[in-house]
């Protein structure tokens, strides 16, 4: 009977050492951070980093929040990169830019409104009219995106899409300059019973307000692609374009809606960012943008539950990680660490779980 062994070569080793290590990096960071937390003397957390304070229950309570604050952000500019290559198969770094443009067109809108006095008088409804005006904006500027600069190169190789998509990133982000200059560009004050801390868990209103909206988008997008008619058709394309056709769906019109939605849940996120840090310049997407695409490739590209998931996970890393595991261990300056720790995550992640830690959802051509 023929055996199925194969022979490890050198790289399956490296990559066996690198998992190695990396695990046992995070599993001593994480006991010398709990060896701090009970006494700082202990030898043990003396011995890894005799600076070490630990940190406070509030403390680690407002890093967790403000992680997942930062994540679902994240999660929600990851379900744009999703629902296109689910549908098309291909990344569409542009997708960190439409983003920018709903950040952008909130600070416009919400700053007119302050003019008028609206945006203190009524801040609940200025609130939810900046959020519709953005996702309108960004959902049309991703479907003219699809119909101008995707759709003439659908059958091309994918590699054309891709390099296109990082032209069209640079061209809106130097449009942004010509048409609001360079500098940054500062949201309205934001009212003091949002930014007071609550009471009872000492948190700010304005990280609590991004979770619940960004959890009610998530919902919304859930039951589109779920319960609605749209939905199912946007299953069937990922599935498989060609049979869907077949079956009588509109192929190109549902991938036209595919990028509206994404780039109205980039909308949302570009709303709650302006909310959360006030301030949004022309290359704020592109950061936002390439963590988003690592969240949906830590959830499981394609995967839209795992996109948001894995958003949440780098914006968690990020937050708590650098105090969690880096600073335990003896590394100076682990507040300038925050960007290496998420996509040093990313690449843990890889390692341990190529496919994404919910799994990849990916069309009958791409798995073929």
């Amino acid at each position: 009977m023929a055996s199925n062994w194969v022979p490890r070569t050198k790289v399956d080793w490296f990559l066996t050492v690198l998992r190695v290590v990396a695990l046992a990096a995070v599993a001593i960071g994480v006991l010398a951070f709990i060896a701090q937390q009970i006494d700082v003397n202990n030898p043990f957390a003396q011995r890894v980093n005799p600076d070490a304070t630990g940190l406070t229950g509030a403390q680690f309570r407002g890093l967790v929040i403000s992680g997942l604050a930062q994540g679902a952000m994240y999660g929600l500019i990851a379900l744009g990169y999703s629902m296109v290559y689910g549908v098309l198969g291909f990344i569409n770094f542009a997708h960190g830019e439409v983003f920018m443009v709903g950040a952008m067109t909130g600070m416009i809108t919400s700053n007119k409104l302050a003019d008028a006095g609206l945006w203190e008088a009524n801040f609940v409804g200025s609130l939810l009219f900046i959020v519709v005006v953005s996702m309108i904006v960004c959902t049309l500027t991703a479907v003219v995106m699809e119909r101008i600069a995707y759709r003439p190169l659908r059958k091309s190789p994918r590699l054309i899409p891709l390099i296109t998509s990082i032209g069209i990133s640079f061209f809106i982000q130097n449009t942004s300059i010509v048409l609001l200059g360079p500098t940054s560009k500062a949201y309205p004050d934001m009212p003091d019973w949002l930014t007071a801390k609550r009471t009872i868990i000492e948190i700010e209103g304005t990280k609590i307000m991004v979770i619940c909206v960004a959890a009610l988008a998530m919902l919304g997008l859930w039951l589109l692609v779920e319960r609605t008619k749209t939905g199912k058709a946007m299953r069937a394309v990922a599935e498989d374009a060609e049979i869907a056709g077949l079956m009588g769906v509109d192929v190109n019109r549902t991938i036209v809606k595919v990028f509206a939605v994404g780039g109205a849940m980039a909308g949302v996120a570009g709303i709650l960012w302006g909310v959360l840090f006030r301030s949004v310049i022309h290359y704020t997407g592109f950061l936002p943008g390439i963590k988003a695409f690592s969240s949906a490739v830590v959830g499981g590209i394609g995967n839209l539950g795992g996109s948001m998931a894995g958003g949440l996970f780098i914006g968690l890393a990020e937050s708590t990680g650098p105090l969690l595991i880096l600073e335990p261990l003896g590394v100076s300056g682990v507040s300038q660490l925050r960007d290496a720790v998420a996509f040093a995550m990313l690449i843990g992640v890889l390692l341990l779980k190529p496919s994404g830690l919910f799994g990849e959802r990916l069309s009958a051509e791409d798995r073929a």
